[in-house]
């Protein structure tokens, strides 16, 4: 399941030059070519995925997205796409920076931090908050810097990126009248689109 994929989908257009980082299996681009008829290509690091994604008929290479994205020219992509992935790359600041470099605008998604089931894990129980978004124990996360709407919205002014829309969703992936009107609390993924500044 792709959290957020209704939206992703309403913002990338028919027959876009779609680059997605951290792919996976291919879920994503799978349907955007079905539905969307785009031109993806897919970034993963995992053989395993990749071997999935090829099996599905989808382009993909083998590359670690903390090697930055040097490879790809400015403005080769309509819509660069990160889902459930920038908690865990090292430089996620300087990944954005990238991504609407080769792209004219990109997708984002993240688990919310400040998610209030996570603020009961840590601020009542006294620990690192574990959840069907952030399942690993704090010892063997791949998430490394784990933000909140407010984190990435100050670092987005902070880089001059363009919020361009922002949704909230539930780990099933449905919308929330509760996140909608307090992301910061309510809202346990974070889908947003961006652009360059003005």
């Amino acid at each position: 399941m792709i959290v957020g994929y209704d939206r992703i989908e309403g913002w990338v257009q028919p027959h876009a030059k779609v680059l997605d980082l951290g792919c996976g299996e291919g879920l994503l681009l799978s349907e955007l070519s079905a539905r969307k008829y785009v031109d993806g290509l897919g970034l993963e690091l995992d053989p395993q995925k990749i071997v999935k994604c090829l099996e599905r008929g989808l382009c993909v290479v083998q590359q670690d997205l903390n090697s930055g994205l040097k490879n790809f020219s400015d403005d080769q992509f309509d819509v660069v796409i990160m889902t459930q992935t920038l908690q865990a790359i090292r430089r996620p600041d300087i990944m954005l920076q990238e991504m609407l470099r080769v792209g004219r605008e990109a997708v984002v998604t993240f688990p919310n931090f400040a998610h209030w089931q996570n603020r009961i894990q840590l601020g009542i129980f006294g620990h690192m908050p574990v959840s069907s978004l952030l399942p690993n124990p704090w010892y063997n996360t791949p998430n490394i810097h784990l933000a909140t709407f407010k984190d990435f919205e100050s670092l987005c002014r902070e880089l001059g990126i363009r919020m361009i829309d922002r949704d909230t969703m539930s780990f099933l992936g449905q919308p929330s009248w509760l996140g909608s009107l307090w992301p910061n609390l309510f809202g346990e993924v974070a889908v947003y689109r961006i652009g360059r500044g003005q």
